[in-house]
């Protein structure tokens, strides 16, 4: 996914640690729920836990981020840079900008929303620290936000969701199947968006190697929101008002699987 360090969600997949992680969001409380008088807020008593990708700081501390990781599977860096746009649109501050559309949108529906960074200028945390921030809030849901950084030909979006690891994560497997499946369907009903032309099939993926998804006890998916690396996805991911619309289907997608 990244083509700075490594893949994007790749990187997320595998870390812990060291690296300081923020159990509480930076970004200031929504006002109370918009929802009409007498209707109850649809999330109302969920958690919902956004994990914006990557970190401002993590290209200037290659040495704890590199650091190696066990994520079930193997061993993997504790967390990566991630990939930018041609125009030089970083992907971690795509992730939070995104994250910073998306948590009023959740809080207005009563959810409660814990972020895995308080800020775009730290450091990680590392993805087992990120995992473990969604499993000690006993979340609901969990969505990690990423963009791609595939090659420039490739566009659209897509999904990735955990696969079956035994005496693991058995418990969480299908009900992760179903968040991923009301993301994907959301969001491109919201965005307009295609399902990725390079990678997944209609817009869906299983993996294994990616520990923010093997260490989550949670029903758990990544996005990769479309390709950084090209160049309409990339128009499209560095309009403010178009992130807007992106966040808003990433609500309704998960209103779909709480609701």
């Amino acid at each position: 996914m990244a083509l700075l360090t490594a893949l994007s969600a790749a990187g997320c997949g595998g870390g812990g640690g060291a690296v300081p992680a923020a159990r509480e969001a930076a970004l200031p409380a929504s006002p109370p729920s918009g929802s009409p008088s007498g209707t109850a807020a649809p999330l109302a008593g969920k958690t919902v836990v956004i994990d914006p990708g990557h970190n401002g700081g993590n290209a200037a501390h290659p040495k704890e981020i590199n650091r190696q990781v066990d994520i079930i599977t193997g061993r993997k860096a504790c967390n990566t840079t991630g990939t930018e746009t041609a125009d030089g649109y970083p992907e971690h501050a795509f992730t939070w900008d995104v994250a910073g559309d998306l948590k009023p949108i959740l809080e207005r529906m009563g959810a409660k929303v814990v972020l895995t960074r308080p800020n775009d200028k730290g450091v990680g945390p590392c993805v087992t620290e990120r995992a473990a921030i969604g499993n000690e809030a006993r979340a609901d849901a969990v969505l990690s936000i990423h963009g791609d950084g595939a090659a420039p030909s490739g566009h659209g979006f897509h999904v990735i969701m955990p696969g079956l690891l035994r005496g693991h994560n058995d418990d969480v497997v299908k009900p992760s199947a179903k968040l991923g499946r009301d993301i994907r369907d959301a969001y491109r009903a919201g965005t307009g968006m295609p399902y990725a032309t390079y990678t997944a099939k209609n817009g869906l993926a299983t993996r294994t190697d990616l520990g923010g998804l093997n260490l989550s006890t949670r029903p758990a998916v990544f996005i990769e929101c479309g390709n950084m690396r090209n160049k309409g996805d990339a128009a499209k991911m560095s309009d403010a008002a178009f992130r807007k619309r992106m966040a808003a289907a990433l609500a309704d997608g998960i209103r779909r699987y709480l609701g």
